[in-house]
């Protein structure tokens, strides 16, 4: 049996997204054999983390500064901005190195069933930051889920008054994927944004 502070230990990993108690349990063995490899940087990585922790207050992004390092790099094009759900959104399409502009984090999406409400998002401050000007293109990226596609058109018209080109994500079939593996609403979404062959 393990201590009660290598149990506790344990347990605080198995509550980590992707991770159970079996595998909390092999990554706390493999900290405990490299300690001063993995377990003491991982350790000061933490402490580093929890102590200068900040959530941007222009975008919303989770950082070590704020603003964050996306809002105050002036190599981002300020004139484009992508509308992301969450903070793993962003940093999915951040990784892609394919948009050059800048995003705003709503903090969730607009949900009946969960009781989530415009109010309870970021709305207000991303339609304050396109009133502000100097925005030419609004991009939104939410999931293609029920909830994702509500949220964008309920943004879509709370926007609409302002001078910017609003578009969004594609939706529709994956590079590489076969049509009997695909659920209706992929292939209905892919039916409805047919483009002509070129």
């Amino acid at each position: 049996m393990a201590s009660p502070e290598i149990e506790t230990l344990t347990q605080a990993l198995a509550r980590l997204p992707g991770l159970g108690p079996r595998s909390a349990r092999r990554a706390v063995l493999h900290l405990l054999k490299k300690r001063e490899t993995a377990l003491a940087p991982l350790l000061r990585a933490l402490e580093a983390v929890n102590e200068t922790l900040a959530t941007c207050h222009v975008c919303g992004n989770v950082d070590t500064t704020d603003p964050c390092g996306i809002c105050a790099d002036p190599r981002r094009d300020a004139r484009a901005l992508c509308v992301v759900e969450d903070v793993p959104d962003l940093w999915a399409l951040d990784r892609s190195r394919l948009f050059p502009g800048r995003y705003h984090v709503l903090g969730g999406r607009l949900s009946a069933l969960e009781g989530v409400r415009p109010e309870d998002l970021r709305i207000d401050s991303l339609v304050g930051r396109i009133a502000a000007g100097g925005i030419d293109e609004v991009v939104l990226a939410m999931n293609a889920t029920l909830e994702g596609q509500t949220t964008a058109h309920y943004i879509a018209e709370r926007i609409e008054r302002f001078p910017v080109r609003l578009t969004q994500l594609a939706h529709g079939l994956p590079v590489g994927g076969e049509l009997d593996y695909l659920d209706e609403g992929t292939l209905a979404q892919a039916l409805r944004a047919r483009r002509p062959v070129a």
